[in-house]
């Protein structure tokens, strides 16, 4: 899942946009979008975070620099342990040609000290939209999690897993079925489209509820 490869296995699914979210970093965001943009795909930078309540929260952004930032207040927030790859495999960081720069050596997949209400603060306060990831499948969808979408945080904009069930109705929501790709064989084809102009603010706008 190099930055190149990302690019060139989404061109050839056919698709004009991709969100690229690693978990609590934007290290990889630059890279990939240089990539992107050789490729002629529109790079939506982003970020998955674990909440403390352990809630999957997709963060979106129209710009590298707000998905940055988050990055590093995310790195603020994370507890402060080393990874183990022989258990979660190595985290290695690369430019934009595919070759390994770096590797964090810090643990990402770790929840954040910082609860749902302070994350969602935070990347609405930094321009970008929160989104509940996968919230009908595994224990970190926020409906396994909580056990139910709190109002107060006011979501605009949820990520469900098409072929699950889900016990509410989402058509209060603009619903994104990502692909969640690990691998390179799981991006998805281009089977879904927003209606939205190709622009990272229109896309955010969209999912922040206008359009």
């Amino acid at each position: 899942m190099t930055p190149g490869n990302i690019c060139a296995m989404a061109k050839l699914k056919g698709l004009q946009a991709i969100a690229v979210t690693d978990h609590q970093s934007a290290a990889m965001l630059r890279a990939v979008s240089s990539c992107a943009k050789r490729a002629g795909l529109l790079l939506l930078p982003g970020l998955e975070i674990c909440t403390r309540e352990e809630v999957h929260l997709l963060a979106y952004f129209a710009s590298l620099e707000q998905a940055e930032a988050m990055g590093l207040w995310c790195y603020q927030h994370l507890p402060d342990r080393k990874n183990r790859p022989e258990f979660f495999g190595n985290q290695w960081l690369c430019d934009d040609t595919d070759k390994i720069i770096a590797q964090e050596e810090r643990m990402l997949i770790h929840a954040l000290s910082a609860g749902l209400t302070q994350v969602c603060q935070t990347v609405r306060a930094l321009g970008g939209v929160p989104v509940p990831a996968h919230i009908n499948r595994g224990a970190n969808g926020i409906l396994q999690a909580l056990g139910f979408l709190p109002p107060e945080e006011g979501f605009t904009a949820l990520e469900i897993c098409p072929r699950l069930p889900l016990d509410m109705d989402p058509c209060a929501w603009r619903v994104l079925h990502s692909s969640d790709a690990h691998r390179l064989g799981d991006i998805a084809e281009a089977e879904a489209q927003l209606p939205a102009a190709l622009e990272t603010q229109a896309i955010i706008d969209y999912l922040s509820g206008g359009g």
